[in-house]
């Protein structure tokens, strides 16, 4: 019984802390290095394997505005605190280098395992984008990229901001939209 209070402890104040601090300029300065370094890597994988291409969504600015505002909320604010926040120790943990490795390593495959799982319970029209290889690739090197914007800050803010940034170009810029919602139009 006393390990499962320990657990819930644990959980409760990595989400006080992950949300409660407040990124330093130095910390912004690293994810916006991380950011570039995600993007130099992901925009020429996605533009080669075909995954991306270049298209802008045509609609009006309301739902371009809803489309920011719930990418904030879901994916980027809800899968943060599960991947990254719940499965990746706080900045004041000190835990070895090996525990650190286990739990990233454990975190990403279930980051990237979630989003086929999801299209096969919750979200059948990804179905077809959440199983494909490319969409699977840049899944996981924006999983990595996410956590390590988490791991240097321990701040949630931080890989929010990346997570939901990705999100956002895919869906109003890179043809995400079409993909995830229109594919099911055929």
């Amino acid at each position: 019984m006393f390990a499962n209070l320990s657990v819930i402890h644990v959980v409760r104040d990595r989400i006080y802390a992950a949300i409660s601090t407040i990124p330093e300029t130095e910390a912004w300065l690293q994810t916006l290095g991380l950011l570039m370094l995600f993007t130099l890597i992901a925009l020429p994988l996605g533009f080669h394997s075909g995954f991306l291409q270049v298209e802008v969504l045509k609609t009006s600015w309301k739902t371009g505005l809803g489309i920011i505002a719930t990418s904030l909320i879901t994916p980027a604010v809800t899968e943060e605190l599960f991947f990254r926040v719940l499965f990746l120790p706080q900045t004041t943990e000190h835990v070895s280098i090996s525990k650190l490795w286990l739990w990233g390593i454990i975190s990403l495959v279930i980051f990237v395992v979630y989003h086929p799982l999801n299209a096969l319970s919750f979200f059948s029209q990804g179905l077809e984008t959440f199983f494909n290889s490319a969409f699977l690739l840049l899944a996981t090197l924006l999983g990595i990229t996410c956590s390590l914007a988490y791991l240097q800050s321990g701040s949630l803010w931080t890989p929010v901001v990346i997570h939901w940034l990705a999100v956002v170009v895919w869906l109003l810029f890179l043809g995400g939209y079409r993909k995830l919602y229109e594919v099911v139009q055929k």
